[in-house]
Order: structure tokens, then sequence, then C-alpha cells
């Protein structure tokens, strides 16, 4: 297992808070289990980047940020610090996977082959 990018890394610390933020703030109910829900994806996101680095998990975590930040007006998150935890992480989920995906050699290369190819 070796980290590829440092993007994975601060992905799985995201996660983690993810997942203890119910208790560091104090909230319950369903905003708890869905935040500690997403959090684990986050995780398991993060370490399958570590284990067999691939796009497709940037974009896993790409929809599971927008989960996040959508996740408090639809379900109801009653105190400010778990919307404002949630969508923060979200957020920051999302802009960690976008640059990954930025400045990954092969999705770079994939990215200017599809597109910047000469017709032949």
């Amino acid at each position: 297992m070796r980290i590829q990018h440092w993007q994975d890394a601060a992905s799985l610390l995201l996660g983690v808070w993810l997942v203890f933020s119910p208790f560091a703030l104090g909230f319950a109910g369903a905003a708890a289990w869905i935040t500690v829900v997403l959090g684990a994806a986050v995780i398991l996101l993060a370490v399958e980047g570590f284990v067999i680095p691939s796009y497709l998990e940037e974009w896993g975590e790409v929809l599971i940020g927008l989960a996040l930040v959508v996740a408090p007006w639809t379900v109801g998150y009653e105190p400010a610090s778990a919307t404002v935890s949630s969508v923060v992480s979200g957020i920051l989920v999302i802009v960690f996977a976008a640059w990954e995906l930025m400045t990954d050699r092969d999705v770079v290369a994939w990215w200017h082959d599809r597109w910047h190819h000469t017709a032949g």
C-alpha cells in the first residue's frame, strides 16, 4: 500500500472526521447516521486509492461530496454545526477529488488523447 496522491490521505482524514463528527459535535438521528455512512464511504474510497489507484474512486468521491453538501437540506440537519461540518467536508472532498483528477498523469494523458487529437 503506497500513497501516490496526498489528496487520498486528506480524503481519508476527512472520512475519519465525518465518522466521528456526530459524537464530537453532539448530533444524533438521521443526520448522524447519514454522516457516518458517507464518512465510511469516503474512507473506503480513499483506501481504495492507496491499494488500487484509479480515477474511478475520485468520481465516487465527487458523488459522495455532493451528497454531503445536499444532505443537510434534504434530511434536515438540526444543529447548525452538523450542517457546517457536512457542507465544508463535502466541498473539501470534491476539491481533493477534482484536484487529483486534474493532476493525475494517466487521466490528463487520456483527456489529451481523447479530445485533442487531430483527425487522421
